[in-house]
């Protein structure tokens, strides 16, 4: 498995080693999210959070906004409204859990830092929100920078691509350095699987996932239960489990440091069976 330079996240004072590779636990708080098993209520999130959490997540993602494609608009004011008694209520029950707030919109994300929130997630890589960039580097939290076109209305519409793998790095590449230029110190890359990217294209994406690598920052892999798998299979995103952990366990060996899934155990598992795998073919390399 490829290593990349940077394998620490400073999560507020709290440090997180990325040499083993770390699952993320997906909780939507929204009525329309395109799994609907991952939608939770402030009722059920508790139970949720807690089995993620014995499962072996290192963070919980809490996203109060749909972004499946054609997903309707939702005001800041109602995502605020939607996460961040969630955020509160985790913390209270477990105050060590890493919350991460997937949100595209900067005063969403420093109410949810405020109120306990340790990674910002945003899909739109600060295209979306000209104050997220400022708002991440004064906030010092680590910041997870996602490639999308468009909006989550309109980004299938812009998957038009020569070379996809080439044009999602350079993309990225302009976002990146402004980012460092303003000081932050904690960037984990997404190549933003699904979001205006064809299941071809996914897939091409995934194939040549070593060169993101040449950042030298962690990249994170969301490719859980994604039309990209279903649509392949022709089945449902309910049984697209299984074509998820296959695809994942590409993923960390072409690299990845983060799983970001609906599914922890799995994705766990899937972790440790590839590092022993790795284990031993270094070994052998010897």
């Amino acid at each position: 498995m490829p290593k990349v330079t940077k394998k620490t996240l400073n999560c507020r004072g709290r440090l997180v080693d990325l040499a083993t590779p770390a699952v993320m636990g997906i909780l939507n708080i929204t009525p329309d999210s395109f799994f609907a098993n991952s939608r939770v209520s402030v009722e059920m999130t508790l139970a949720t959070a807690e089995r993620m959490l014995h499962e072996g997540a290192t963070f919980l993602d809490i996203g109060g906004y749909s972004t499946r494609p054609g997903a309707a608009d939702v005001s800041p004011d109602e995502e605020a409204d939607r996460v961040l008694p969630v955020i509160t209520a985790i913390l209270e029950n477990f105050p060590n859990a890493l919350i991460s707030i997937d949100t595209f919109r900067a005063s969403v994300a420093r109410q949810a830092v405020d109120s306990g929130a340790s990674l910002i997630n945003d899909v739109s890589g600060g295209t979306l929100d000209p104050a997220m960039f400022g708002t991440v580097a004064g906030l010092g939290v680590p910041y997870i920078l996602m490639h999308m076109r468009g909006t989550p209305q309109t980004m299938q519409s812009m998957a038009t691509y020569t070379n996809v793998t080439t044009e999602v790095i350079d993309e990225l590449a302009i976002r990146l350095a402004e980012l460092r230029s303003l000081g932050q110190k904690d960037i984990i890359l997404d190549p933003g699987f699904g979001f205006a990217k064809t299941p071809t294209q996914n897939f091409e994406m995934l194939s040549h996932l070593q060169n993101f690598n040449l950042f030298e920052e962690p990249v994170l892999v969301g490719l859980s239960r994604k039309t990209t798998i279903w649509k392949t299979l022709n089945i449902s995103a309910d049984e697209a489990l299984n074509g998820t952990t296959v695809l994942n366990t590409v993923a960390l060996h072409k690299g990845a440091s983060i799983l970001r899934v609906h599914d922890v155990r799995e994705a766990v598992e899937a972790v440790k069976l590839t590092g022993q795998l790795t284990f031993f073919f270094n070994q052998y390399l010897r």
